[in-house]
């Protein structure tokens, strides 16, 4: 197989496409061709070397979401065969071109999808569903504030929370993110070089606040999301792209706002917790794909052999959705 190899921590041009063995794959895992795998920031921070890989898994080998076809399966498999069209997240290795993958985290792609936008849902439309269902409980019609917009978090958070006909809010740095966002679902653009979004957000809800924040920023927007949340309103944070450590911290929320704060993160969770959030996202989340009602963001597509001008695009933050590796399987 071939796979993109972190030959030492670095910039994009430390990557390098390098031919090595097939993996072994074991009774419950299935061996699949790996046709396609999306770009994420976690990604950008193994390649510098200062992400915690998790147990098991090559720390030179980025990539945490595949789309492929099943080639073989172990001798315990039930669920697939040779030919199904599968995607997944994984805890890594995901950016070869063959990958061994337990049966309960495979998902299948649905028929009106091709592996490029199939590789681009896994890792941020489950982070955006466990984020927004399970960890907020967001409920239909209620409010969300949803940071980096034009993220993959940000756009397949925005669909979620329009298929649940709930009021969007939502910041990006510029004028066209905002824009493409709108054509999402998204109802009130905030650009935060020109508006402070705790502004924003008091005037459209005449001071109630948002029911739900989706922050991907962190320490630099404590202070205007305490300000944002509404009455019982609920934070998660799932990223901290603007730092995480606050010199200055006033912990309230306003007072009697009764709201709560939790961080949640996918890669380092327990086999059994993923297998769980899997199979829930496959019956619930799955099926807005085949009926057109949410749909995979794509900024742009490269070939595997320029996975190093892949990385340097999603460093620049110019990319509106995913940016998306064609493997070849």
């Amino acid at each position: 197989m071939r796979a993109a190899v972190i030959t030492e921590p670095g910039g994009p041009e430390v990557l390098e496409l390098q031919e090595m063995p097939d993996p072994t794959f074991g009774p419950d895992e299935v061996l699949v061709a790996v046709h396609a795998s999306a770009l994420n920031r976690l990604d950008l921070i193994q390649r510098r070397g200062r992400y915690p890989i998790p147990h098991g898994v090559r720390a030179d080998i980025p990539g945490v979401e595949i789309a492929g076809v099943v080639q073989q399966v172990g001798a315990r498999v039930q669920a697939w065969k040779p030919g199904d069209r599968v995607m997944a997240l994984v805890n890594g290795e995901g950016q070869a071109t063959r990958l061994a993958v337990h049966e309960r985290m495979l998902m299948p792609i649905p028929a009106n999808l091709n592996f490029t936008e199939a590789a681009s849902i896994p890792e941020v439309f489950l982070t955006a569903y466990d984020a927004l269902m399970l960890q907020c409980e967001l409920g239909l019609g209620e409010s969300v504030l949803i940071h980096a917009i034009g993220s993959g978090v940000g756009t397949a958070a925005v669909q979620l929370a329009r298929a649940q006909s709930c009021r969007t809010f939502g910041t990006a740095g510029s004028a066209e993110k905002l824009d493409k966002a709108r054509a999402l679902g998204l109802d009130v653009g905030i650009n935060y070089h020109e508006q402070d979004f705790a502004e924003v957000v008091e005037r459209e809800t005449g001071g109630k606040g948002v029911n739900v924040i989706l922050d991907v920023i962190g320490a630099p927007y404590w202070e205007q999301n305490s300000r944002s949340i509404a009455m019982k309103g609920r934070m998660v944070t799932v990223g901290s792209m603007g730092g995480s450590v606050l010199e200055k911290m006033n912990i309230g929320f306003g007072p009697g706002r009764r709201a709560s704060v939790r961080g949640t993160s996918l890669r380092n969770r327990p086999f059994e917790e993923k297998a769980i959030l899997t199979q829930l996202f496959i019956e619930r989340i799955v099926p807005l794909f085949e009926r057109g009602i949410v749909k995979a963001v794509i900024d742009r597509v490269f070939p595997f052999a320029e996975i190093g001008a892949a990385h340097e695009l999603m460093e620049s933050n110019a990319n509106f959705g995913k940016i998306v590796l064609d493997i070849g399987g």
